[in-house]
């Protein structure tokens, strides 16, 4: 489930992307071999794989500025994660949104504010700053 909404009308320029966000749904299943490795008898979902997901939900935002972006290559580049909190434990079975909203939006670089939650509780949340190409 992906859904992505602009904070303008119509999206003619990256800078029109500033305020949009995006929201995504993920359930992490009992049998994903990461609980395999973390930890053993007490699966815990790994924080820097909560960052990826937070970071790679961002980007799609870009398909406000491209439609057409699943046909395309896009190179990205997470740059930098800042202000990374961990409040609780993700645990198999727990349904998470992934939101996101993009802070600033320049040429090839974008910043974004992202949030995981479960049943309405804040989870974690991180900045993330990325670089990208579309071609």
């Amino acid at each position: 489930v992906l859904e992505v909404k602009s904070a303008v009308d119509k999206v003619t320029s990256e800078k029109d992307i500033i305020g949009a966000t995006v929201k995504a749904k993920y359930t992490p299943q009992a049998d994903h071999v990461i609980f395999k490795g973390h930890f053993p008898g007490n699966p815990i979902f790994p924080g820097v794989t909560q960052i990826e997901m937070m970071a790679q939900v961002s980007i799609f935002g870009l398909k406000l500025l491209c439609e057409d972006i699943e046909n395309r290559h896009l190179d990205v580049a997470l740059l930098s994660v800042e202000a990374c909190k961990f409040r609780k434990p993700v645990t198999p079975g727990m349904e998470l949104t992934i939101e996101t909203k993009c802070l600033k939006m320049r040429k090839a670089f974008l910043q974004n504010e992202c949030s995981i939650y479960h049943d309405g509780e804040l989870i974690s949340q991180c900045t993330i700053f990325a670089s990208y190409k579309v071609s």
